[in-house]
């Protein structure tokens, strides 16, 4: 049996410790809101914060979340998270979703990415384009994400 601390609670799996963490998160505790695009951490739909850091939980074991805390993007909507509710509200301002199979996992690398940067700077087009590199978007929408990625962290500043 192990423990995970996901979105601030404390969940009990009775799960292989080498089962990657989307599968606990989407089949264990039913947080469906985290996709399976690849299986191999290629396209960052699967992605979730693992203490802060953006990771693809599609081949991170549930063994290395032992004391660490996940977050996914179901904690970004909760009103606790004020990064994430800005990318939020810039996702809807520049009408970035098309089909919506890879928001959560983009959402969740914009807040972790946006976290990251000092308090009040700018990230130019270069530095949100490195760090938005590692998720897909099958229709195409990367202008929009870097536009609202900047909107965000305006409104941040």
């Amino acid at each position: 049996m192990s423990k995970l601390h996901v979105n601030g609670r404390q969940h009990p799996v009775d799960i292989d410790p080498g089962t990657p963490i989307l599968w606990a998160l989407r089949d264990s505790l039913g947080l469906t809101g985290t996709k399976f695009g690849c299986g191999a951490a290629l396209c960052g739909a699967c992605t979730v914060h693992l203490d802060g850091q953006a990771v693809r939980s599609c081949v991170t074991p549930i063994s290395a979340a032992a004391g660490k805390k996940i977050r996914t993007i179901e904690a970004t909507t909760d009103g606790s998270d004020k990064v994430g509710a800005a990318v939020h509200a810039a996702w809807v301002k520049h009408d970035v979703a098309q089909c919506g199979y890879c928001q959560s996992g983009q959402i969740m690398s914009a807040t972790a990415f946006l976290k990251s940067l000092p308090r009040g700077k700018q990230p130019s087009a270069a530095e949100i384009d490195s760090a938005m590199a590692g998720n897909l978007c099958r229709c195409g929408t990367y202008a929009r994400i870097r536009t609202a990625v900047a909107d965000a962290a305006q409104s941040l500043a």
